[in-house]
């Protein structure tokens, strides 16, 4: 987001308002821009984590069906009652996934897309105060304008219409000014109490999954190695890579 607010400096122009005063306001608008770039980059990675997450338990489960699906499993029958407890596995595993999916959304997803909602109205509020001030600068230019010319009844009239023209300006500007000046500041310390409940839950969130997922594999191991002939069937695979690694292949 850039609103190029200040690009107005560029070149040496009296103003109604300080430099110092322009300078630290924009030195707040700057911090909301950056903010706003940063919480919508937060947003994308959530939604392409959460999309990563949900591709690895798709893939995971394309290679049990593949197996199943082998000439090989399906022959043997060690082979093939190993890959249906793995798929059994992996039917608790995408539950889990899909469990911390739907939380991620809620508690991370959701927060940080209301949030980058507000940035729009700041945007709004931040042109109305340029507007403001640029009625605010035009009013006072021609009141110094008009102080320079001859003091007749009708002169007199419109120099007076042009500070009242000021005064309401002014007071427009300063309401505007003050408003923001109050709660872009507050607006920007406020992230860290907004984001950090979010960023704890999807902590505790994964901590949840990856302790689940431990547990399912840590009980599928334990079903792989009670089985009788899985030792039988590791020697006969080792034997064969063996056999494999022991061909020459030559060219006559």
């Amino acid at each position: 987001m850039s609103w190029n607010i200040f690009n107005r400096y560029s070149a040496p122009k009296k103003s109604v308002v300080s430099r110092t005063t322009e300078r630290e306001f924009g030195r707040e608008v700057k911090r909301v821009e950056s903010l706003d770039e940063t919480s919508k980059k937060l947003y994308k990675d959530t939604k392409r984590w959460m999309e990563s997450n949900a591709a690895l338990s798709q893939s995971e489960q394309k290679i049990i069906q593949d197996l199943l699906l082998n000439p090989v499993c399906q022959s043997e029958a060690q082979l093939n009652e190993m890959v249906t407890e793995w798929e059994k596995a992996i039917e608790k595993q995408n539950l889990h996934s899909k469990e911390l999916n739907i939380v991620v959304q809620k508690t991370m997803a959701d927060p940080v897309k209301r949030l980058n909602t507000i940035f729009p109205s700041i945007q709004a509020a931040l042109k109305k105060r340029e507007q403001s001030l640029q009625e605010y600068e035009k009013s006072q230019a021609k009141v110094e304008k008009q102080k320079n010319r001859e003091r007749t009844g009708q002169n007199v009239v419109k120099l007076d219409l042009s500070k009242k023209a000021v005064e309401r300006t002014k007071t427009e500007f300063d309401s505007q000014n003050q408003a923001l000046s109050e709660d872009l500041p507050k607006f920007v310390e406020g992230r860290i109490e907004y984001i950090q409940p979010c960023l704890e839950s999807l902590i505790k969130s994964q901590v949840s999954y990856n302790s689940e997922a431990l547990k399912i594999y840590t009980d599928l191991e334990d079903i792989w190695k009670t089985s009788k002939d899985l030792s039988e069937m590791k020697s006969q695979h080792q034997q064969t890579l063996s056999d494999i690694k022991a061909l020459s292949i030559t060219v006559d």
